[in-house]
C-alpha cells in the first residue's frame, strides 16, 4: 500500500499529551504551519493563513516527546498524512493528522543539544518533565 509521507516544518502550539495504554505509549500534540511569501511588491515578509495538524506518535518516539518539546518551539514533522472527514453536530470537518516517523527541532532558528536515551534507564525516559540543556546537566561518563 502506498503511503503519503509529508514533511511539515512549524511550531509546537500545545503541549504534548503522552499516554501510557495497554497496548504501549502515545503521544499527540498540535502544530502550527504558516506559510511566509516574500511580497515584491511591498519588499516585505507576509503571513499567509496557518495550518493546523495533530501529530500522533508512539512507543520510544512518544516518550521522548513528552521530555523534548514545549508550546511554540519550532519543530520539522516527518510521517504519514492522515485525512479525516466526519461529521458532528451535522456540520462535515476534516481533520489532517499526521502519524509521526521522525520529529527534531528546526535548528535554523535555534540550537538543540541532543541526549542519547539509555534504554531502562527510568530517569532518561520520564515523560513528567523536560530534561535540562546538556550545558546544565553534570557530564556523564
Amino acid at each position: 500500500m502506498n503511503e503519503t509521507m509529508v514533511t511539515l516544518v512549524g511550531n509546537a502550539a500545545t503541549p504534548v499529551d503522552f499516554r501510557e495504554t495497554p497496548t504501549g505509549s502515545t503521544a499527540r500534540f498540535r502544530l502550527a504551519v504558516t506559510p511566509r511569501r516574500w511580497d515584491r511588491e511591498q519588499q516585505v515578509w507576509t503571513d499567509g493563513s496557518t495550518g493546523f495538524y495533530t501529530v500522533w506518535a508512539r512507543r520510544t518516539l512518544a516518550a521522548n516527546l513528552s521530555g523534548s518539546v514545549s508550546v511554540g518551539e519550532p519543530l520539522v514533522v516527518h510521517g504519514r498524512l492522515k485525512v479525516r472527514e466526519e461529521e458532528r453536530d451535522g456540520v462535515w470537518r476534516t481533520s489532517v493528522d499526521i502519524d509521526a516517523v521522525a520529529v527534531g527541532h528546526d535548528l535554523t532558528r535555534g540550537t538543540a543539544a541532543f541526549r542519547r536515551v539509555v534504554r531502562g534507564d527510568p530517569a532518561l525516559t520520564a515523560p513528567t518533565h523536560r530534561q535540562k540543556p546538556a550545558t546544565e546537566m553534570a557530564s556523564v561518563s
